[in-house]
């Protein structure tokens, strides 16, 4: 049965019972037209800190490793902890944890009940262009003795979490997330051109305890001009912009040539499309504000706002507007019925 055919049934009673497993990994040889490898866990008896499964272990994720080309099959819950301690740093707060986990569940179910799997044996890759996903061993040579400490609390934010996802008018939402915003979020279609309901500019003064809230680029006259394909006779200080509701920066005109924001940040790889410009000499100055393309949920502002006292569900509502946290229907087992066997 096609996966599409279950999208209404993902919001029913009934949750997940997540269990403590340690992984085995069997690499088995994939034949077929690509030339990978499955890396396949299987739970063992004894528990260990790092690993979380659920009930329903017909309910995978398959990664495919952009360094070695393997694909390694993995419970869902195991994959949420994976990607959580990936993309969020293990010393933020709980709650911004649970917020995490929250996102990233919701975003592979989405993904998977859409069917957008990147190849036959693959349903995502182990990049931001879907979810950073590091395993076992790889976190394990990242924290040193910190793993287990680490693991511990990460697993007790995808615990407490387990089986629900965050929807919008009963279906798993775009559950879009980011590093740090300039203060406020984005409008997704002020950034992706595409109306969400749920994915709408909020505050985010949080976020100024970041790391990385401000940065500089500077590049040179040739450099811009080869990125951008502007004429250097133009005189970068009557570069004129407009703003969006999230005050990036919406368009920018160099003489007659006029550009998107994100097509500035994405082209100079800026940390953000809220910036402004000088130019000293023959360089330019890119002065930015955030760290990420801010639609949905700032990281940092969820960590901020949960040391304000706000839980997960608070953080959850504030950046998905109109949302519901929701139970996932044991049902959920039949989108993974036509998984494809390995040959």
């Amino acid at each position: 049965m096609k996966r599409q055919k279950w999208l209404g049934l993902i919001v029913a009673s009934g949750l997940f019972t997540a269990i403590l497993i340690i992984p085995t990994m069997i690499v088995v040889p994939f034949i077929g037209s690509n030339d990978v490898n499955e890396v396949q866990e299987t739970p063992s008896s004894q528990a260990s800190a790092g690993e979380l499964s659920e009930n329903l272990s017909s309910f995978s994720v398959r990664v495919l490793r952009s360094n070695s080309g393997e694909v390694e099959k993995v419970p869902l819950e195991t994959y949420v902890a994976r990607v959580v301690a990936s993309e969020m740093p293990a010393d933020f707060e709980l709650e911004a944890l649970k917020a995490q986990a929250l996102a990233a569940r919701t975003y592979i179910t989405r993904h998977m009940v859409q069917e957008s799997a990147v190849s036959e044996q693959a349903d995502v890759t182990d990049t931001v262009n879907h979810q950073v996903y590091k395993n076992d061993q790889e976190l394990r040579q990242q924290w040193q003795d910190q793993y287990a400490s680490n693991m511990e609390k990460i697993n007790q934010a995808v615990k407490a979490t387990s089986g629900e996802i965050i929807t919008y008018e009963h279906q798993p939402i775009t559950a879009a997330f980011f590093s740090t915003s300039n203060g406020y979020t984005e409008n997704a279609e002020d950034y992706w051109e595409d109306n969400i309901p749920y994915l709408k500019s909020v505050e985010s003064p949080w976020d100024q305890a970041s790391p990385k809230f401000t940065d500089q680029k500077v590049v040179s006259l040739e450099e811009l001009q080869a990125a951008l394909g502007i004429d250097l006779s133009v005189d970068l200080s009557q570069t004129k912009m407009t703003k969006t509701e999230g005050n990036r920066v919406e368009k920018v005109v160099f003489g007659d040539q006029t550009f998107s924001g994100r097509e500035i940040r994405e082209k100079l790889n800026l940390p953000s499309s809220d910036f402004t410009i000088q130019q000293k000499g023959s360089h330019v100055i890119f002065t930015t504000k955030g760290y990420g393309h801010g639609v949905g949920m700032s990281q940092y502002g969820a960590n901020g706002m949960a040391k304000t006292g706000k839980n997960y569900k608070d953080i959850v509502h504030h950046y998905y507007q109109n949302t519901e946290i929701s139970p996932m229907s044991t049902q959920t087992a039949a989108l993974m019925e036509d998984e494809k066997p390995v040959n």
